[in-house]
This record gives C-alpha cells, sequence and structure tokens, in this order.
C-alpha cells in the first residue's frame, strides 16, 4: 500500500513538473512580429497647380481686341456723344523691351498670383495691362451739343470726321489696366514625371484704372492715373509645368468693362467721358509654382 502511494505522488509530481516547464517555454519563447518600415520610402511632392496652399506667379504679354463702343462727353458748354466708335490695341514692336525690367510697363503685360485655397481651386490676382486706342482714321455718328461754333462746325449731317486729330485723340495707353481677383478651377490632364500639362477655367472682377491720353477740342491732354469704372471677365488656360515648379501659361479671356469717369481734362475740372464695350484677350508667358504644402 505505502508503495502505492509513493508511486502515485510521483506521478503527480511528474505531471505538475511538465505543466509548469511548459508554461515557462510558452512564456520564454512567445514572439512578437513588428510591422515592417521600409525606410527607403520617399516622401513625394504634390502635383503642381492642384493642391491646397500652392503659391504660383506669372508674368506675360497680350493681345487684345475691342468691340464698338458709344463715348459720352460732358464737360463746360458741351454735352455730346459719339456713336459705334472704333479701337484696336497697340502692341510694342519685339525687342528687348520685352524682357528689361526697367522697360516693362511698355509693353502691353500681365501679372499674376494665385493661391491655392482648396485643392484644384485658386484665388488669382491679377493687373493686365491692356491699350486701346481709338482708330483716327473714320466718321462717327454725332448727337448732341456744342457750344464752341469752330468745333460745332466740324459736325456735317450729323457725323463728325476724326482724321485731322484737331477734334479729338482717345487713348487708354499708359493703359487700360484692369485690376482684378478672379477665382479658378485646376484639372491636371497629364501627369509625367517631369512634365504637368493643367487645364484651368474661372471668372474675375476688378475695378479700371486707366492712365488715359485724351485730348478733346485742344485743351492740354488728360493724362493721369484714376478709377475709373469696373470690369469681368470669363477665362480659361492651358499651363505647362516643367519639374515641378517652371510653368509656360497661354491664356484667353473675354469680358466686358464699363468706365463712367474718364477724365479728359487736365486739371480737376468736372470734364468727363463714359464708356462701356466688351473685350477679348489672348496672352501667354512664363511663371514659377511654389508647393508650400508639406509633402504627402
Amino acid at each position: 500500500m505505502k508503495k502505492l502511494l509513493v508511486v502515485g505522488l510521483m506521478m503527480s509530481g511528474l505531471v505538475a513538473f511538465g505543466q509548469v516547464k511548459k508554461d515557462t517555454l510558452n512564456k520564454e519563447y512567445k514572439l512578437e512580429v513588428a510591422p515592417y518600415k521600409d525606410k527607403t520610402e520617399k516622401k513625394q511632392k504634390p502635383n503642381p497647380l492642384s493642391k491646397k496652399g500652392q503659391v504660383f506667379v506669372f508674368f506675360g504679354w497680350n493681345r487684345g481686341a475691342f468691340s464698338n463702343s458709344d463715348i459720352h462727353f460732358t464737360g463746360n458748354g458741351y454735352d455730346f456723344q459719339l456713336n459705334n466708335v472704333q479701337a484696336r490695341d497697340k502692341p510694342t514692336k519685339f525687342g528687348i523691351v520685352y524682357f528689361d525690367p526697367s522697360w516693362f510697363t511698355v509693353t502691353q503685360y500681365n501679372f499674376r498670383i494665385g493661391y491655392f485655397i482648396k485643392d484644384n481651386l485658386a484665388l488669382v490676382l491679377g493687373i493686365d495691362h491692356m491699350k486701346y486706342v481709338m482708330k483716327q482714321d473714320q466718321t462717327v455718328d454725332f448727337s448732341g451739343t456744342i457750344s464752341d461754333p469752330k468745333y460745332a462746325a466740324m459736325v456735317h449731317n450729323g457725323q463728325v470726321n476724326l482724321a485731322d486729330t484737331e477734334f479729338l485723340t482717345f487713348e487708354h495707353t499708359d493703359g487700360l489696366n484692369y485690376e482684378n481677383l478672379g477665382l479658378e478651377k485646376y484639372k491636371n490632364l497629364i501627369h509625367k514625371k517631369n512634365i504637368d500639362l493643367v487645364w484651368s477655367y474661372g471668372a474675375g472682377i476688378g475695378v479700371m484704372f486707366p492712365k488715359s491720353n485724351v485730348r478733346l477740342f485742344g485743351n492740354e491732354r488728360s493724362d493721369r492715373f484714376h478709377v475709373a469704372g469696373m470690369g469681368t471677365d470669363l477665362r480659361t488656360s492651358l499651363n505647362m509645368v516643367f519639374w515641378k515648379n517652371w510653368m509656360i501659361r497661354a491664356e484667353a479671356k473675354a469680358g466686358y468693362i464699363n468706365m463712367w469717369d474718364i477724365k479728359t481734362t487736365l486739371n480737376n475740372k468736372p470734364d468727363k467721358a463714359r464708356q462701356d464695350f466688351v473685350f477679348g484677350q489672348v496672352l501667354a508667358g512664363v511663371g514659377y509654382t511654389f508647393n508650400t504644402k508639406k509633402y504627402n
């Protein structure tokens, strides 16, 4: 009986020892697998002209076209309107003037600075320095009154010939400045390693700040900057971006300009003119994008 009891105790001890050994082994040899991180992975720049926080700047040159307009003149001794007056732009002959910073305002130029307020949506501040020149060799319809007999005599059968420049010269050549704020939507069409093609479209609104060169009835020429009215436009552009930063931009826009306070005399007399017309513009130039958003 004693032998059986001893054998039973020995067997129970072996079982307990085996359980402890097994638990110890499980605790000692349990392995945890950590997720693998590729230390060679590089952060990528966001696509140009697409991400919130990005900025771009642009400078270029334009050609413009203008619809016929009615120009109404008022002042001491006259109140009349010239109907369907034709005008054109005045591009500077191509040369070093287009690249010399000290002469850049001589050309018909455009400047833009844009900030992406959302992905693919930019707020764009711009200056369109166009030039508007009334065509001198034209005869236009006249309505109204002129008290000075010399200039009243130049009106024949309800028309006046402007060719000799004595009656009127009329320009916005320093220039027809449209200072505008626009909202533009951008869409990436092509995305390659070193080149992107981006399309945009949008609209803008702003003030007209011309330096109008007007000489009416032989008076001293008006030639000073002033806020003359407002403008609005629709625009679209193609942007070719190289190496993530350098940009070539081509843009087309159409808009409406209404100027109700065009100065026609040099001093502060109440003499003024007003006109409104539709304009079209094409422009091209170069720019640079700043990827200010942190890398993904």
